[in-house]
């Protein structure tokens, strides 16, 4: 397995958008926070968080080949069965028919689209901060059906379900999880 270092670079290899490269570190950052949460392999989930995407660029056109080409990358370069199969897992039911099984896939499916919405609300806000953001405001733009729209509150909810846990609490962790990385991922800049 890849070092983290390694394993940004190899995102970086593959993505060259800034919004990208934030969005894997921001689903980094939440993996790796469940992952301590639950005593999992915190390096194993924060990689697997951090590559999820890594075909996103490659596939925008053809949104119904992400999760496939990604795979295909991490098999090629050795990467364990459980993280290529992570990775086509959080496509499930969108461009994937394999569904999530292990914590680490179930985690990857709710916090992938949900660390987007936070990341959209924060950006609202004035101080564009996650440092004093409520779980109220995050449900009160949840409403919201003009408010990022690109976002699959769907998922969301089917990921909390799935986890079997109230979509509030897996909120209010999703924040707290990238309290520590918001400079890395453009927030808390005035």
């Amino acid at each position: 397995m890849l070092s983290r270092d390694e394993a940004m670079a190899l995102l970086k290899e593959y993505n060259k958008e800034q919004n990208h490269i934030r969005h894997a570190l921001a689903v980094e950052a939440a993996m790796r926070y469940f992952a301590e949460k639950l005593n999992e392999d915190v390096d194993l989930w924060g990689i697997t968080g951090l590559l999820h995407d890594i075909d996103w660029e490659i596939t925008q056109e053809t949104p119904e080949k992400h999760t496939h080409v990604g795979a295909k990358i991490l098999e090629e370069k050795g990467f364990p069965q459980e993280v290529v199969r992570a990775v086509l897992s959080h496509g499930w039911g969108i461009c994937s028919d394999v569904e999530p099984q292990s914590p680490m896939e179930k985690y990857l499916y709710a916090v992938d689209e949900l660390t987007g919405f936070i990341t959209a609300v924060a950006l609202v806000r004035p101080g564009k901060s996650l440092q004093d953001l409520k779980v109220k405001s995050v449900k009160k733009k949840w409403k919201d059906k003009a408010f990022a729209k690109g976002v699959d509150r769907e998922v969301i909810a089917k990921g909390a379900e799935i986890l079997g846990q109230p979509l509030e609490k897996l909120i209010e962790e999703v924040i707290e999880a990238l309290k520590p990385v918001e400079k890395e991922i453009g927030l808390g800049e005035e």
